[in-house]
């Protein structure tokens, strides 16, 4: 059993399979080295990748482009750019985000999701074998009515500070109240 790899991929479309490779003649380093170059090849398997666009011929690296619905309000739909670096032990941290109304935003789905200061995360994505994550955070600002979707990427062992920020005000929608006029005095 020592000489196959047994390798399970899951992904957001919700496929699951397992794939078995028989390594025997393989060394120690060419094992791991196959299970890192098939593991960067199924990462690529996204069904909300849209776009991709690449750094060069002599490069790894990509920019890829994904579309994300928020899930507790599926009238916001985000845009995510990152740098995908298949093959290589780079830790890619920057990434840009777009989020737009692209469907209805009721009440209903307002007081469904996480109004403390610190929101909840809607999206995470592995970006490295150094156990970084790209996250989207939705937080809402209730004084000005809006939702804001803050990407950024962690490591277990320590944080970045890169990051980016998109808004989605709720005026326009039937999630917006009309605030309550000022006291006069």
């Amino acid at each position: 059993m020592n000489n196959v790899l047994m390798l399970h991929h899951y992904s957001q479309t919700s496929a699951f399979f397992t794939l078995v490779f028989d390594l025997q003649g393989l060394s120690g380093m060419k094992k791991i080295l196959f299970a890192m170059t098939l593991a960067a090849l199924l990462s690529g398997c996204d069904k909300n990748e849209v776009g991709d666009v690449s750094l060069g011929v002599f490069t790894t690296k990509d920019i890829k482009l994904n579309t994300l619905v928020d899930p507790k309000v599926p009238g916001v739909t985000c845009h995510v750019a990152s740098i995908e670096a298949d093959l290589s032990l780079a830790d890619p941290s920057d990434s840009s985000i777009s989020c737009r109304q692209t469907g209805e935003i009721t009440p209903e789905m307002i007081t469904g999701i996480d109004k403390s200061k610190s929101g909840e995360v809607v999206f995470k994505k592995s970006k490295s074998i150094f156990f970084k994550t790209m996250k989207i955070r939705r937080i809402l600002d209730q004084d000005s009515q809006t939702l804001m979707y803050v990407s950024y990427s962690t490591k277990e062992t320590s944080g970045s500070y890169k990051h980016s920020l998109s808004t989605v005000p709720l005026w326009g929608t039937k999630a917006y109240k009309t605030p309550p006029a000022p006291e006069q005095k």
